[in-house]
């Protein structure tokens, strides 16, 4: 078949948020309409209002929706679209969907469903790559053939980390196996696993391949990969600081002798494990773009997508060699999730969504400095049926220490409310001088604990910002104050009490305290904490505002007072120095401390100020001025951390249990949570069943200690 026989008009994206926006952006600069699918939470994503044309998939769940193969060719067909994109994840690996699309007699924009059949069984690969001289980690299927420890448990299938568990004793094998079956069986329909070494302070590289129906194949680039959660990337950059010229040679030949042997075709990446030594292993081949892609995008300066869309053609790759790389690249997948509360997944509406400064979005030929590729906009709704990436921001520069630089501020100054994210800890790995040394592995985040903490955690890290929420807060009312509003918040002709507002955030909850005088300056403040009781919060529903936290306790003064001047509070009282009070809007306050003037800006979402400042960004729950009673919880009483679908019920009312045990688990956000005992007691209640839809706070099991 000729390629202008195969000349693609219409493309369908069988996918969803950033990467169908990042394939329709490329599209639209090579004159190919555009056809999005969506699932009902997604009506209106903005991957479906750029589309030309879009094609409804009813239903919530991906189970139900982007994974029906059968729906997604029907709704090319229906579109009159004559190509399929897959992106990633979903079924992009998935040979059958191929070869559906492809009897359909769609263009296929991906490799032959014989190659990914090949590579998407990772115990098939290593069989048939090591016969191609591809060296191999040591790996079996029989658990009771590991000798030797640490082992790392794979899901044969799939990726992404899930079905993943390192065990380092034989007594933990078998339930890390189990629990690897479930969670690959669950993400991928397959539940099969295996055994294979773990090698310590290991690198994760791989190698960018493009091949072409012309039997051209490219090595285009490697990218490190090692800043990881859950045995998922996080942060990606290219080149490696790791790679010289002699190993770079020897990953090309390896990863390039891998795409040949499975007769590939399209864009494929080959990943491999550097140890220590500078010994490298076979992971896997993911035959599809990957998430990353972006920054071998921006070090050669291509547009990989449109590559994989000429391939699809059967045009040749348009290079006959790779070009030279250009400078650093490095990117940051944003994620909605809480990495100080165990990774867990946050949801609800992204009321902001910002990064300023970004050069622009899926800019992909051009060395932009910041480029933002994202799958959400304000006012978008974060579910728990789908992954919680929500957007991916890279950062080029000429060398590696600007573009981390970049990366780095341009998070640190984003504004992303709505929704807990892990955006501080991206900033802090990146802040990170081992990271800036290129010191990185797979067990970095193991070593850099104090990466999960939020830039603004403590007490006295909130206080300026607690006391710019409450200065914004009295300046909104003001607007609205009628003929009062020229007069300064709190005025009177004899000065009495200060103003007094109270907040719940990261620190747990405060009460602010200030005073200003005839001028509107001013006159005094404080911010402590104060206990929670008084401040009307039950413990069971301390929460974060954006993600059910509990907030710390912590032992604090519970009067509050103003005991001098702002202009001379000194730095020991914990309220930051001398302060004065340069201009308070209802959306900005300027706060000059110890004669810095320092900006803050104020959303104000209902009862939540969302304070982003020099040092970071942080949520405030105002705290009602009399709180009511909140109805007592049952003693035992355990509630859903998060919302979601109850997956598997391993207990019944009157069982005894153990310290630890697993009682149920919820499924959110494509993985598996584990409700666990607190301690040893009996079931006195079972309030849930397998398949019910629970939220945050829902209350799943009472048990009754012993």
């Amino acid at each position: 078949m000729t390629s202008r026989e195969r000349h693609i008009r219409r493309l369908l994206v069988a996918n969803r948020g950033e990467i169908a926006r990042r394939v329709f952006a490329t599209c639209r600069t090579m004159g190919i309409e555009t056809v999005a699918v969506y699932s009902d939470p997604d009506a209106d994503a903005p991957h479906v209002t750029e589309a030309d044309r879009a094609i409804r998939l009813p239903g919530d769940t991906a189970t139900a929706t982007y994974l029906r193969a059968d729906l997604i060719v029907d709704a090319a067909r229906r579109a009159g679209a004559d190509a399929v994109h897959p992106g990633y994840g979903f079924l992009s690996e998935n040979a059958r969907f191929a070869e559906q699309v492809i009897d359909a007699g769609l263009t296929w924009v991906g490799p032959p469903p014989k190659a990914i059949a090949a590579m998407g069984s990772k115990l098939e690969a290593k069989r048939l790559l090591t016969g191609a001289g591809v060296p191999m980690l040591h790996s079996t299927v029989d658990p009771s053939e590991v000798a030797e420890f640490p082992v790392l448990v794979k899901a044969s299938s799939g990726g992404g980390g899930r079905g993943m568990r390192i065990v380092r004793d034989r007594g933990e094998l078998a339930g890390a196996v189990d629990a690897a079956r479930r969670e690959a069986a669950a993400a991928f329909g397959d539940g099969t696993v295996f055994c294979e070494r773990y090698v310590e302070a290991a690198r994760h590289i791989e190698v960018q391949v493009f091949a072409d129906s012309h039997g051209n194949v490219l090595a285009l680039g490697e990218r490190e990969c090692s800043i990881q959660r859950r045995h998922q990337k996080i942060i990606e950059e290219a080149p490696s600081p790791a790679v010289g010229p002699g190993l770079r040679s020897a990953l090309y030949e390896a990863a390039t002798g891998a795409a040949r042997t499975v007769g590939y075709l399209g864009a494929g990446t080959v990943e491999f494990l550097l140890a220590p030594s500078g010994e490298f292993y076979f992971l896997e081949m993911n035959t599809r773009l990957q998430v990353e892609h972006p920054v071998t995008e921006a070090v050669l300066g291509l547009d990989l997508v449109r590559w994989q869309l000429l391939v699809a053609e059967g045009a040749p790759l348009p290079l006959s060699d790779p070009p030279a790389p250009r400078g650093h690249a490095v990117e940051a997948r944003i994620y909605a999730e809480d990495p100080s509360r165990d990774w867990r997944p946050s949801t609800g509406t992204l009321h902001r969504f910002e990064v300023p400064a970004t050069s622009g979005s899926f800019r992909a030929s051009e060395r932009a400095g910041l480029r933002l590729d994202s799958g959400v906009r304000d006012g978008c709704e974060v579910s728990v049926h789908y992954d919680p990436m929500l957007a991916k921001l890279i950062a080029w520069a000429p060398a590696r220490t600007e573009a981390v630089r970049l990366l780095a501020t341009a998070l640190a100054g984003a504004r992303i409310h709505g929704v807990t994210t892990n955006r501080d800890l991206l900033v802090r790995v990146l802040r990170e001088p081992e990271f800036h040394d290129g010191g990185t592995d797979t067990g970095f985040l193991d070593r850099h604990l104090g990466a999960l903490v939020p830039l603004v955690s403590t007490v006295d890290d909130v206080r300026l910002p607690c006391l710019a929420a409450a200065l914004a807060s009295a300046a909104g009312r003001r607007q609205t104050a009628g003929r009062s509003a020229a007069l300064p918040s709190g005025w009177r002709n004899v000065p009495s009490a200060p103003q007094v507002i109270g907040y719940d955030g990261p620190a747990g909850p405060v009460e602010v305290s200030y005073r200003l005088d005839r001028r509107g300056g001013l006159a005094g403040w404080s911010v402590r904490p104060v206990d929670r009781h008084r401040a009307g919060i039950p413990d069971s529903l301390a929460t974060d505002p954006a993600t059910a936290k509990p907030a710390a306790t912590e032992s604090a003064t519970t009067e509050s007072a103003i005991t001098e001047p702002a202009t001379t509070q000194p730095a020991a009282a914990g309220n930051a120095g001398p302060v004065r009070l340069v201009r308070a809007e209802p959306d900005r306050v300027a706060l000059e401390v110890a004669g810095v003037l320092t900006e803050f800006t104020v959303h104000r979402v209902g009862d939540v100020s969302y304070v982003d400042g020099p040092d970071g960004s942080v949520a405030l729950t105002e705290l009602p001025r009399f709180p009511l009673p909140e109805p007592a919880l049952a003693e035992g009483s355990l509630t859903a951390p998060l919302p979601g679908a109850v997956g598997r019920v391993l207990v019944e009312p009157g069982q005894p249990v153990e310290p630890g045990a697993l009682l149920l688990t919820i499924e959110a956000m494509k993985l598996e949570h584990q409700v666990c005992a607190p301690g040893a007691g009996v079931v006195a209640e079972l309030l849930v069943s397998a398949g019910a839809q629970v939220d945050t706070g829902t209350v799943l099991a009472v048990i009754t200690p012993r």
